[in-house]
């Protein structure tokens, strides 16, 4: 340790193959990328459209879907420019930018799930108070409180993280810098990073994913005392979309951070990283509007008035293209 000389930059090895693979795993993320980023910025353009959807719901899918295009954006340029060059590299501090951001965004999520299934608690457990318990106040403390959790996490991530020693090998075997595979590139002892690791695990993913388990619990219960067949079928697909959601993300991330083998295992936890960081903020959207007659009649709404905008243009061209016969004659 003490000739050790301090890294200044890693080495994303991403995946392996030739340029045939990289080709291939470079439209796949492209792919991936345009979709996701149409859908969340779509939703949010169809959320702040239409004045039906200004409600604590949509308020917190719009927030879901910025952090998805955040969360996205933080990884897939990346991950896109290494697949088309052999230079790899990546500096310190923008390793330490990209791992800050990433568990900012990963932890707020987390969440922001939270405050919808108490959004969602409270509209059917206890509909008549809903409007004053969940205003416009109470659903920006909920945002700003899951932003605030999240900036907490990522301080200390990143703090503990870049303050350990990196003097060995600097290629990280992954596509972005993340808590694995950085812990096992470094020289320093990391007993103490990987306890709170588990710790903050412990407390963000299992404390929220329990919350929301007993939320949805207590809601299923409501639900089934729904007396009406169409309340309980809306009631039941609007949850339905809610956990698919949450089972997703907590799923996966359970799977990468919470597991005892979760540093040891990077291969696979490389695989699976893709499927929380890009395919699960491409199918949030999906989520969460196919199912939900709602966003369907604000985008039926939305093209009637298009239509009439484009019909109103089309006639006011064809107007004033048109020749002035009456002004002829005279001139005539």
């Amino acid at each position: 340790m003490a000739n050790c000389t301090q890294v200044s930059e890693f080495v994303l090895l991403g995946f392996r193959g030739g340029p045939g693979m990289q080709k291939a795993l470079f439209l796949v993320f492209l792919v991936l990328y345009v979709v996701t980023m149409v859908g969340n910025l779509g939703m949010i353009a169809i959320i702040r459209a239409d004045a039906h959807l200004h409600t604590p719901m949509y308020d917190f899918l719009q927030s879901l879907s910025l952090l998805d295009v955040c969360y996205s954006s933080t990884i897939a340029p990346r991950a896109l420019v290494n697949c088309l060059k052999d230079d790899r590299r990546v500096s310190f501090a923008g390793c330490a930018s990209q791992f800050f951001f990433l568990s900012l965004f990963g932890t707020t999520e987390a969440f922001l799930l939270v405050a919808m299934a108490y959004d969602r608690f409270s509209a059917i457990c206890n509909p008549l108070l809903y409007p004053m318990s969940m205003t416009r106040r109470v659903c920006g403390l909920l945002v700003s409180g899951s932003y605030a959790w999240g900036l907490v996490n990522a301080v200390t991530q990143t703090t503990m993280t870049f303050r350990l020693s990196f003097c060995g090998p600097n290629e990280i075997n992954d596509f972005f810098c993340d808590v694995p595979p950085l812990l096992s590139l470094s020289c320093s002892d990391t007993s103490v990073n990987q306890w709170v690791l588990l710790g903050l695990c412990g407390f963000i993913i299992v404390g929220t994913f329990l919350v929301v388990l007993v939320s949805y619990l207590c809601i299923i219960s409501a639900i089934l005392k729904i007396r009406t067949v169409q309340g309980c079928h809306r009631a039941f697909s609007t949850c339905a979309s809610h956990l698919t959601g949450v089972c997703l993300f907590f799923g996966t991330v359970f799977f990468m951070y919470a597991q005892p083998s979760a540093v040891s295992s990077l291969e696979q936890s490389k695989v699976v990283s893709i499927f929380y960081t890009v395919v699960i903020p491409m199918l949030n959207p999906l989520i969460y509007s196919l199912r939900n007659k709602d966003v369907k009649q604000a985008l039926k709404r939305g093209k009637r008035k298009l239509s009439g905008v484009l019909g109103l243009w089309i006639s006011q061209s064809s107007l004033e293209s048109a020749p002035n016969h009456r002004g002829s004659w005279v001139d005539t």
